[in-house]
């Protein structure tokens, strides 16, 4: 028998020897989702009354927050410290975070905590490590970090004179095109996105860019899918929004100009959604 005069190839998976190997960024791997609070048992949770009154009206807040509302708050400063844990208990942690840092020292100053319930924020204000303040906020957003960011916007926008700074190229006009879109940007309009992540920036752009937007004094984390990481500018309008992945590395790196991004905020349907829930826990607490 005569050989055969055309080689054999084998086809398949795993059938050719590859050089290269693609390398791809890890993506985030989970997502927070609702999960119930785990309560204490019934007979510790029938003598909490302080906490079933702050909760009843938590709900006839948030439900009047469901029909148009501005933010409503409950105060949380009266009660016992059994009550409190029960409220904590009942609330939980949700995905937002956020602290506020004092103007002066840089020390924080206040303290921001979504509860498993979107749109139910614990807020909690000190000064010089005491509590002074102590309340839940029914809202998209608690007041405090919108007034924050605006309150940090400076008086006048820096400039530049003179060369540029080695290796920066992109950022000048990069911070023109944000400066054209804060100056017109209204409340209703869609934010308006510029992705660092897809430009040819150098560590010295975004250094040259963070230094004339400023830093502000908010920081908001979010947690819902992988980490994001939110910090006011000192110009109007702007947001610096970072995403992570499970490692801790950057995926998506932008500007926002808007009131607030959208990942922090709880969407209307997330404060109908949380109203029933509350409504649920909140039966349970009482018939007990």
């Amino acid at each position: 028998m005569k050989d055969f005069p055309i080689p054999v190839v084998s086809i398949g998976p795993g059938s050719q020897i590859e050089d290269d190997v693609l390398d791809y960024m890890a993506m985030p791997q989970g997502m927070e989702t609702y999960r119930a609070p785990v309560l204490p048992e019934p007979e510790e949770i029938a003598a909490r009354v302080g906490a079933h009154q702050a909760l009843r009206a938590a709900l006839v807040e948030l439900e009047a927050v469901c029909q148009g509302s501005a933010n409503r708050s409950v105060d949380l400063n009266h009660l016992s410290a059994p009550d409190r844990t029960l409220i904590n208990q009942v609330l939980g942690e949700g995905e937002v975070s956020a602290i506020v840092k004092a103007a002066a020292d840089g020390q924080v100053e206040l303290v921001v905590q979504e509860s498993v319930f979107a749109g139910v924020w614990r807020v909690i204000q000190s000064v010089g490590g005491v509590v002074v303040s102590d309340f839940l906020e029914l809202g998209a957003v608690p007041e405090i970090l919108t007034n924050t960011a605006q309150s940090d916007v400076w008086d006048s926008v820096p400039r530049w004179s003179g060369a540029l700074p080695p290796n920066v190229q992109n950022a000048p006009s990069l911070l023109e095109e944000i400066e054209d879109q804060w100056r017109t940007w209204t409340v209703g309009q869609p934010p308006h996105v510029v992705n660092l992540t897809l430009l040819p920036m150098s560590d010295e752009d975004i250094g040259f860019l963070d230094h004339h937007l400023g830093t502000g004094r908010v920081l908001i984390l979010s947690r819902g899918y992988g980490n994001c990481r939110i910090t006011n500018t000192c110009t109007p309008h702007c947001w610096r929004v970072v995403y992570y992945n499970s490692q801790d590395l950057v995926i998506l790196n932008t500007v926002e100009v808007t009131g607030i991004p959208e990942v922090a905020l709880a969407a209307p349907e997330d404060l109908d959604d949380s109203y029933a829930r509350l409504k649920e826990v909140l039966e349970w607490v009482e018939h007990a």
